[in-house]
């Protein structure tokens, strides 16, 4: 059994800041890929950031100015920092963990709302 827990998302003021976090326990022995995505109102789900290994990657049109993202592999923990929030950046924050299996696991979700 593999839980994935995200946190850190809440009500800020565009231009705020925000850290989410993403921790991953259970039986999982090895990550492949960590990776963070959002899902906007009546919108799909769409990758923003996550680590395949070690390599970061952003999305395309990615908020990667803005975003930075890092992991503590000990902890089997994915963040994102987010700066300078924009209302467009309101969603629902997912993250996803796949194992060397190539098994995906999804956590619930963490609400980011960015309004003055």
């Amino acid at each position: 059994q593999v839980q994935v827990v995200e946190s850190g998302g809440g009500l800020a003021q565009p231009g705020g800041s925000l850290r989410l976090s993403c921790a991953a326990s259970g039986s999982i022995f090895s990550v492949n890929r960590m990776g963070w995505y959002r899902q906007a109102p009546g919108k799909q789900r769409d990758f923003v950031a996550g680590f395949q290994r070690s390599t970061a990657r952003f999305a395309e049109n990615s908020e990667k100015g803005r975003f930075t993202i890092s992991r503590d592999n000990a902890k089997n923990t994915l963040y994102l920092q987010m700066n300078s929030l924009k209302p467009e950046d309101t969603a629902v924050y997912y993250c996803s963990v796949t194992d060397a299996s190539y098994r995906e696991y999804w956590g619930q979700g963490t609400q980011v709302t960015v309004s003055s």
